[in-house]
């Protein structure tokens, strides 16, 4: 019988569970103790609906408060020593200080940086390591999991990030190599494993995604020497676990590891089977992963079956696993949940737990389970409705698409002629102050919100709601002396939804939320078909908030490769053709704004680094086509009209030239968490434009001091020219309370008007 798996199971729950249960906890409304109470529940839920769905052996310790990777750093001690004392009074606290900062009762601690999880949206908190640290097993975490599992009665897998992805994904604060740690670390992997094997797990799951990376020397060596020594201990079978992509050139690598079974990622490498089939060891159990865990597209069962039967062909049915391709953290939970879709798109469409049950008619139909046949049928006939569909090709887009030419995707002078003409235009001081866009989505807002959507509140009630929200909005700015307002995006319930769901060719969900990091969750849109922008988006809102005052007035649009990259999109044409569709509905916004008097118009592009395939030998062509994408939304405009973009957790150096020929007259990015390293790549390439480096971390509730801010400042100042500079948060505010917010704008201004004061007295 073909054994079914699953290598991780969203943990947020149906309903976002762990969120609201995080911030309640973090409010003071929830103790310690109900905080772990919800995630048993959910854990049990979990494990419960997998079983059910026809999985034969789930994961367990995929579930985490916050991060995995913290979580891993947390269990093997690695805490940095300005956490430590706090961490050994109180795990907890010290667990969620490492992740968003702390600052009470006379502790004042950052959080650690964040960046995203390989090439998807999911971010994770940055180790920090240094030279000689030591390593040491703190709590039983993946124990405990494992065995509360199965007291339900359910055998579980558990769950590891491995030794050599944890080093990779980790950062060293004195520069030293991080390889050099595992012979450190490898003993605590040791112990856990046979801690885990007196507990009875028959397998663990060793997450190594890093093998999709191109490996430097010293990183393969480093897997040879981790396997190596873990195989050696007792412990459970190993189940090595690539995913992402194809593991290329580290296949010999990954094969000749001395590991009890490989996972492959056939969704996005279903052309490498063939060559691990002809390496894997005599023996080794092959996991297949067949269903897609990054798209919620219904899988194509005819497709999946014949690669499934061939490797079963291979190995003998008792080596072949079948499961996602990669843990399903990245998709919603159940689309069971979702009444309001059409039916017909509906039908295409499969989460979390209609993909456990995609995996289940794979191995039904392998096992020759005359119960396959009618879902293979149901299958085909979905896939073939799909394709029909009228809803999906408009003639018209792609009439628009083929006419497009070079010229469009460049701004009518270069940037140093636009520059004294924005400086005529917009009259602003040096150091100029700005915030992303978003401000507080406070309760009032989410309610009012919440009513016009069930119709309790008529449209001429929400729209005199909503301008008594802009207009505080800017009044407040204009109080503090802000000098580049942004009307606060009260209309707003997401970034990238709320223009989607202005678009023709995308879909929503009611409950289709995915975890973005810690609390923090997204529902993508769905892009199924063209996209057309039939009406202005944002002008409305812009104009009204331009009216209220004679200060710049920023147009707020996310860029097309971050709409597309933080979408569930279309799996039908290449994902460049849909980016370039999304840049001319963009185009035509962009100009309305100017249009409408609009002079400063910020087109986010915080996912453009994250799109980047994970092999460099193919990032220039992703790269053409992201800046081309970009660049075709932006330069329809005068010489005068200001563009904007907004990057954040990334890094720049290896496509610096790439932000660079985005051709943006300003650009912020995030920089307070690494203390300004990320300005190392601007500095080095001699950025000419604008950099609004952040000046204070938004996604933690610790508010800096004015003179955090001019440090940071001052760093930025060493390096570029004072003409470049702009002052901003790092992100958006739409997350953070009034109270906060207005403590921390009104200490970033005054920092601006530390430097200007400066600047004047050296003058």
């Amino acid at each position: 019988m073909t054994l079914t798996t699953s290598l991780g199971f969203p943990r947020i729950g149906a309903r976002r569970e762990l969120k609201h249960a995080l911030e309640a906890h973090w409010r003071g409304e929830l103790s310690a103790d109900q905080l772990q109470e919800t995630g048993r529940e959910l854990r049990a839920r979990h494990w419960t609906l997998q079983r059910d769905a026809g999985i034969d052996l789930p994961p367990s310790n995929d579930f985490s408060l916050y991060d995995q990777v913290l979580d891993t750093a947390f269990l093997f001690d690695a805490i940095p020593p300005r956490y430590r004392a706090l961490a050994d009074a109180d795990p907890l606290a010290g667990y969620f200080a490492l992740a968003r900062g702390h600052q009470r009762d006379g502790i004042d601690l950052h959080a650690l940086e964040m960046t995203k999880w390989f090439d998807t949206n999911y971010h994770y908190l940055v180790p920090e390591l240094e030279a000689g640290q030591a390593f040491a097993l703190r709590g039983d975490k993946p124990v405990a999991q494992y065995l509360e599992a199965k007291a339900l009665g359910i055998e579980t897998r558990p769950v590891l990030i491995g030794p050599v992805t944890f080093l990779w994904l980790s950062k060293t604060v004195d520069g030293s190599d991080r390889f050099a740690l595992l012979e450190r670390l490898l003993p605590v992997y040791a112990q856990l494993l046979a801690q885990l094997q007196e507990a009875g797990a028959q397998w663990v799951q060793i997450d190594e995604p890093a093998l999709v990376l191109d490996l430097a020397p010293e990183a393969r060596e480093a897997y040879r020497r981790a396997y190596a020594a873990l195989a050696q201990g007792p412990r459970p079978k190993l189940l090595l676990t690539p995913y992402f992509g194809a593991l290329g050139d580290n296949l010999e690598l990954a094969a000749s590891l001395p590991v009890d079974g490989l996972h492959l990622d056939l969704v996005r490498a279903p052309e490498e089977l063939e060559a691990v089939l002809d390496r894997l060891p005599e023996g080794r159990v092959l996991s297949a992963g067949l269903v897609d865990g990054r798209n919620i597209w219904r899988t194509r069962l005819d497709n999946a079956l014949l690669l499934a039967r061939y490797a079963r062909t291979r190995v003998g049915a008792d080596k072949l696993w079948l499961a996602p391709s990669c843990s399903l953290l990245h998709v919603p939970v159940d689309l069971d949940g979702e009444k309001a879709l059409e039916p017909d798109l509906k039908s295409w469409l499969s989460f979390a737990r209609q993909k456990l049950g995609e995996i289940r008619v794979l191995a039904d139909a392998l096992d020759g389970r005359d119960t396959a046949h009618a879902a293979l049928d149901d299958a085909r006939a979905r896939i073939e409705s799909r394709k029909a569909s009228p809803r999906v090709h408009r003639p018209e887009v792609a009439a628009r698409l083929a006419a497009v030419t070079p010229a469009q995707a460049q701004r009518a002078s270069p940037y140093p002629a636009r520059r004294q003409a924005q400086e005529a235009a917009l009259g602003l001081p040096p150091y100029p102050t700005t915030t992303i866009g978003s401000f507080p989505q406070t309760l009032q807002v989410r309610e009012a919100r919440a009513k016009f959507k069930s119709r309790k509140l008529d449209e001429a009630g929400y729209d005199a709601f909503l301008e008594a929200q802009t207009e505080k909005c800017v009044r407040f700015q204009e109080q503090i002396g802000i000098d580049v307002l942004v009307h606060g995006e009260f209309e707003r319930n997401d970034m990238v939804e709320y223009f989607g769901e202005q678009l023709d060719g995308f879909a929503f969900t009611r409950l289709g939320w995915v975890q973005s990091y810690g609390s923090r969750c997204v529902k993508p849109p769905i892009i199924f078909g063209d996209v057309v922008r039939p009406a202005p988006m944002t002008v409305r809102w812009s104009r009204y908030a331009q009216s209220l005052t004679q200060r710049p007035m920023k147009g707020m649009l996310t860029g097309p490769v971050t709409v597309l990259q933080w979408s569930f999109v279309r799996d039908d044409q290449a994902r460049a053709d849909t980016c370039r569709q999304i840049a001319l509905a963009l185009r035509d916004e962009v100009t309305h704004l100017e249009a409408a008097g609009i002079k400063v118009i910020q087109i986010d592009e915080p996912a453009l680094r994250e799109g980047l395939p994970l092999r460099r030998a193919q990032w220039a062509a992703y790269l053409d086509w992201a800046v081309e994408s970009f660049r075709l939304s932006a330069s329809g405009v005068r010489d005068e009209t200001q563009i904007h973009t907004h990057m954040c957790y990334s890094e720049f150096n290896d496509i610096i030239q790439a932000v660079a020929a985005m051709d943006a007259d300003v650009i912020s990015i995030e920089t307070s968490r690494s203390r300004m390293e990320l300005l190392d790549a601007f500095v080095k390439f001699r950025y000419p434009s604008g950099i609004g480096p952040g000046v204070y971390d938004i996604h933690s509730p610790r508010i800096p001091t004015t003179s955090e801010m001019v440090e940071l400042l001052e760093k930025a100042r060493a390096v570029l020219a004072p003409e470049q500079i702009w002052v901003n948060p790092d992100c958006g505010l739409k997350t953070r309370g009034w109270p906060e917010t207005r403590t921390a704008l009104e200490r970033m201004v005054e920092a601006a008007r530390i430097l200007r004061g400066e600047r004047a007295a050296a003058a």
